[in-house]
């Protein structure tokens, strides 16, 4: 009598659960920017192993995902509210570096959209678009209201952006739910413009909205919208960055990077299980796990970088914390741990490369660029895309191997996606699919 439910059980686990051909979350199917792929692309250039080259319509920087047969970017019409922040290169010419302003779109209403391209051909297979509400917030000119990134858990697309609006959509585009945050529990007021990304995990759709006004951690139901729990922290506390869901024994943490230091927070109810306490001006990086330890960077210049063991409790300074380097990692781009070693793209052209276990340096050397996307590690190789449209390929290792510098006519502030032996870069208003 159980068979039949077993096999339905089965199936339904199948559908909805990620392929290695699928990549349903800004850094991968486990938000590690790591991908199990075989026979990715080496080399590319913008005549040369290019499968397709989509037009988006509007602009942004928010990093694609990949579900079966669509990948899906968002972006945004019409041009918003916008301030001149500083560069990351500091004492150089940052144009001359590739570091430049995100375009405006011409349109002149400010419009949300989410579009969906087939996978194989590049063609548009559907779009939605949703009118930006109240007033909008200023962002830094590097980017605009379509920053976050969306995320699916193969039933529904879910598309989150800077006014606080977010939306669920099912796989053909049709709008299941939409919630106004903004609207609902105060502006989303954060100094450079709101840049965390939504998370699905276990039908939870984790909300981080760390701001200068209201500070909360938000759990929704994924299905509906319905609020699970609002997990309130003080006022002012800040973030940048998207969590992370750390299985650990019997429970699962969200680890959150904020102005005020690591914590770990319960999924079931959020609230706070343990933390780290360090100022930081600008947390942007998002945490990575591997096997209990979690690894992060806090952002900004020159940061500080650590591991810290998952499941603890209180203030775990002295017990959990395995090893903190004081300074040296990016002020945007997360990390990645691949094989015992963990690679960190410094926003100036810098690539250090730490042991896992000790956060002994490996290696450390100038390679070029600017760096906004995070690394991505397949096949053996590390893919560094910078902003100036090049992105430099690595052999993975504990010593310094360049097998390609690959260069597009495109701005690179996105990570990139992978999926079915492709990789997925998004400029500002073009999607690529690079290996044919």
């Amino acid at each position: 009598m159980r068979t039949p439910w077993l096999i339905a059980a089965a199936l339904l686990w199948l559908v909805a659960s990620p392929s290695a051909q699928d990549w349903p979350h800004w850094r991968g199917p486990l938000a590690s920017g790591v991908s199990s792929e075989r026979g990715l692309p080496t080399r590319w250039s913008d005549s040369e192993n290019i499968a397709w080259k989509a037009s988006i319509r509007g602009v942004g920087i928010s990093s694609p995902i990949v579900w079966r047969d669509l990948v899906i970017v968002t972006s945004q019409t019409g041009s918003g509210v916008v301030r001149p922040g500083p560069s990351l290169v500091q004492g150089g010419n940052p144009a001359e570096a590739g570091e430049r302003a995100l375009a405006a779109a011409t349109d002149s209403q400010v419009g949300l959209l989410v579009s969906a391209f087939d996978r194989e051909t590049g063609g548009r297979k559907w779009e939605f678009t949703m009118p930006a509400e109240g007033e909008l917030p200023p962002v830094h000119e590097k980017h605009n209201l379509a920053s976050p990134s969306p995320v699916t858990d193969g039933e529904r697309i879910y598309a989150w952006f800077a006014t606080g609006q977010i939306a669920a959509i099912d796989l053909t585009g049709k709008l299941l739910w939409k919630k106004n945050l903004g609207a609902e529990y105060g502006p989303f007021v954060i100094n450079w413009g709101h840049g965390s990304s939504p998370v699905v995990h276990k039908g939870n759709l984790l909300l981080l909205c760390y701001h200068e006004k209201a500070s909360y951690l938000l759990a929704l139901d994924a299905r509906t919208g319905a609020v699970r729990w609002k997990r309130d922290t003080d006022a002012g506390v800040t973030s940048y960055s998207t969590p992370l869901v750390v299985d650990s024994g019997d429970r699962s943490e969200v680890v959150i990077n904020s102005s005020v230091g690591v914590s770990g927070h319960d999924l079931a109810t959020g609230e706070r299980l343990w933390h780290f306490d360090e100022p930081n001006r600008f947390p942007i990086p998002t945490p990575v796990a591997d096997d209990g330890i979690i690894y992060t960077s806090r952002g900004y210049r020159s940061s500080p970088y650590m591991a810290i063991r998952a499941g603890g409790r209180g203030n775990v300074a002295e017990r959990d914390v395995v090893w903190r380097v004081p300074s040296g990692a990016p002020y945007i781009s997360s990390p990645v741990q691949h094989d015992g070693l963990i690679y960190l793209t410094g926003d100036v052209g810098v690539l250090t490369v730490t042991d896992a276990k000790t956060g002994e340096r490996v290696y450390q050397e100038r390679i070029g660029g600017v760096y906004t996307a995070s690394p991505v590690v397949g096949d053996g190789k590390v893919y560094l895309a910078s902003e100036d449209g090049e992105t430099i390929v690595l052999r993975t290792g504990r010593t310094l191997e360049i097998i390609a510098r690959n260069r597009l006519s495109a701005r690179q502030l996105a990570s990139p996606a992978v999926a079915g032996g492709r990789l997925f870069i998004r400029s500002d208003d073009v999607l690529y699919a690079i290996g044919k």
